[in-house]
């Protein structure tokens, strides 16, 4: 009984289940974006409109069509057996598709910010929030359908427990160096983005004043300085000799590995495509952040905090990669 359960819950057997999930939902979403592009959207679902951002109307519904048709096939049990440069279409396919879902839900990032400090005066659309949240189910489901996929029909031997293969890297014995070097750059990028609003002055911001704001700038230091300190550091895996009654315990992993991972997600999708849409609006000789609002700040502000962002976020993502894998419970099976 315990070992019919252990292979149902085996990441092969996961991995096999996810893309008929990821399916579903995506028909299931796809069918409410084009119903919501045959004139039935409503209105107000974020600052802009719309609701997603670069796959809009029909392109919306498109995009779930294309990752349905990805995620269909990967259901297929033929698709293991394919010829290797197939199998890498496919396989190549899904992460664009996965790419393209999680880009178009970018707006989330502020959904959260603004849920949760609703007093910084963002605004909050709730259905637009459902929305993206939903598309971003999508992208990160379809990612790991395809990341099971790559791992399912790699050659060589894997592991039946893990799904590892042989080659595969196992858990970190120490932090690398090119961890430190990532947490620290996302550190860069923080203090960036602090400097270049005390440039053009704190007063010229968006946000409301209040305790909700106060509560935003402590989390924004604590999480572009003190969580990617704490990726790489000891002090993320034990507690330290100050902290009352956990001195030395260790510390749970998702506390430091979830928000890790989710903030410099968000950081990276949400300010990776502004950064895009910067430079096209740029190539094409327009103001990328013109004047609106009442917030006049100078275009040579953003050409500095949105880079800073995205620094931010890369860093803390390679960090949190290395803090997964150096906190990771090697497989009982492999040992990897």
């Amino acid at each position: 009984m315990a070992t019919t359960l252990t292979a149902r819950l085996s990441p092969r057997a996961l991995g096999r289940r996810l893309p008929a999930t990821a399916l579903a939902w995506t028909l299931a979403y796809g069918a409410l974006r084009a119903y919501w592009a045959a004139g039935h959207r409503p209105q107000d679902m974020s600052p802009i409109g719309t609701d997603l951002v670069a796959f809009t109307g029909w392109a919306g519904a498109g995009l779930c069509g294309a990752a349905a048709l990805v995620l269909a096939a990967l259901t297929l049990p033929r698709a293991d057996r394919l010829a290797r440069a197939p199998r890498l279409a496919l396989a190549g396919a899904a992460w664009t598709v996965a790419a393209c879902l999680a880009a178009s839900g970018a707006m989330l990032l502020l959904d959260v910010v603004g849920a949760v400090l609703p007093g910084l005066g963002l605004g909050f659309y709730p259905l637009g929030a459902l929305s993206r949240a939903a598309v971003v189910a999508a992208g990160i489901m379809t990612a790991l359908s395809a990341r099971a996929y790559t791992a399912r029909t790699r050659t060589g031997p894997a592991c039946a427990a893990c799904g590892r293969a042989a080659a595969a890297p196992g858990a970190l014995p120490r932090t690398p160096a090119w961890a430190y070097g990532a947490a620290y750059l996302a550190v860069a990028g923080c203090l960036i983005r602090i400097v270049a609003q005390a440039v053009v002055g704190f007063a010229e911001s968006p946000l409301s004043g209040g305790a909700s704001v106060m509560l935003f700038e402590a989390g924004f230091v604590l999480g572009g300085c003190l969580l990617p300190l704490a990726l790489v550091h000891p002090f993320g895996r034990t507690w330290p000799r100050w902290v009352p009654g956990l001195a030395g315990r260790g510390v749970p992993r998702r506390l430091v590995l979830w928000p890790g991972a989710a903030i410099s997600g968000g950081l990276v999708v949400y300010f990776g495509l502004m950064l895009l849409q910067m430079f096209w609006e740029r190539l094409h000789g327009r103001d990328p952040f013109p004047p609106e609002g009442g917030l006049d700040l100078p275009e040579a502000f953003f050409w500095v905090a949105v880079p800073a962002y995205f620094a931010w976020g890369a860093g803390m993502a390679a960090a949190a990669r290395a803090y997964a894998r150096r906190t990771r419970t090697p497989c009982p099976s492999c040992g990897r």
